[in-house]
């Protein structure tokens, strides 16, 4: 049910991913995904040792969940930040939790230390599916998001792994 995405995963990221972009402020960013720069992520993903995951129950990608490091430099190389995407269809199936289970073993057994969540804060489910994770809210970051006219708070999440 959950594996590493490939290039070929690339078509059903962007139209799993673009949604979210276009139409809510669960993202900041306004500019939908082409499949080609998914492909790239997938590939840069892997190139650096972290995790670029796809839920597949029954053939259908219906979500995925990636991490990255947190901040750019040595010093924060312990430290990773990470994206989970699912379909509104897998929204309380437990394919969210069996991701993110995933993804932060995956970052563990590669030496990280902790995960950060950036949830927009007007993205309240978010910040609920990430409390009932063992993430704790640790900051909020006033009017950093910028979106459909408006300024939003970015709540930052961590849990140690």
């Amino acid at each position: 049910m959950i594996r590493p995405a490939t290039a070929m995963d690339a078509p059903a990221l962007a139209a799993l991913w673009n949604p979210w972009i276009i139409d809510t402020a669960a993202t900041f960013n306004p500019t939908p995904k082409a499949p080609q720069e998914i492909a790239r992520l997938i590939e840069a993903r892997r190139t650096e040792g972290h995790a670029f995951l796809v839920a597949e129950p029954g053939g259908e990608v219906l979500g995925f969940a990636t991490y990255a490091q947190f901040r750019g430099g040595a010093g924060y190389a312990r430290t990773m930040e990470h994206t989970v995407i699912l379909a509104e269809a897998s929204r309380g199936r437990g394919i969210g939790r069996a991701l993110m289970q995933a993804l932060e073993a995956h970052a563990r057994a590669a030496g990280a230390h902790q995960m950060i969540a950036g949830v927009s804060g007007e993205n309240p489910e978010g910040r609920a599916f990430h409390d009932r994770l063992g993430y704790r809210l640790i900051a909020t970051v006033p009017q950093a998001g910028y979106k459909f006219g408006r300024f939003m708070d970015l709540w930052l999440m961590q849990k140690f792994l």
